[in-house]
């Protein structure tokens, strides 16, 4: 008999918080975009390759969940404010991103508007456990 062990919990989160009005095609692309960078300034949430049972060799992954949650843009506008408030790690995506089409130019685009006129539609958010908590708050699960 297998014996069950307490589930890990993590004392980090990664969190991803999307615009409740985003398009279905726009939910997972901009996750994908917002949590892309985040493994090369915090390695430590990537976990080891994987490999199957025929020695196929797999990128690695998160060894942590990705939390995604959806809010309205106020309450989008003030989980930024909160998070560069605690000096968590942020990831940024603005609706402009979606006229662009490389990085060049998503770079350039959010550069181009002061933070406070961020037309922010999505936002990851890295750091300790309480912390992205409070900046999530208020906030729904992604359905």
């Amino acid at each position: 008999m297998e014996s069950e062990s307490a589930p890990v919990r993590f004392d980090t989160k990664i969190a991803v918080l999307l615009r409740e009005d985003l398009a279905a095609w726009q939910r997972p692309n901009v996750t994908a975009f917002l949590v892309g960078g985040l493994g090369t300034r915090v390695p430590e949430v990537i976990g080891e390759p994987y490999t199957d049972a025929d020695d196929t060799a797999y990128l690695p992954m998160f060894r942590q969940p990705v939390l995604v949650f959806e809010a309205g843009k106020e309450m989008l506008t003030t989980a930024h404010t909160r998070a560069l408030g605690r000096g968590l790690q942020v990831a940024v995506f603005t609706s402009d991103l979606f006229a662009t089409g490389n990085d060049q130019d998503n770079r350039a685009a959010v550069r181009a508007v002061p933070r406070a006129d961020l037309d922010l539609v999505g936002i990851a958010v890295y750091g300790p456990r309480n912390a992205v908590d409070k900046v999530c708050k208020g906030a729904a699960m992604h359905p």
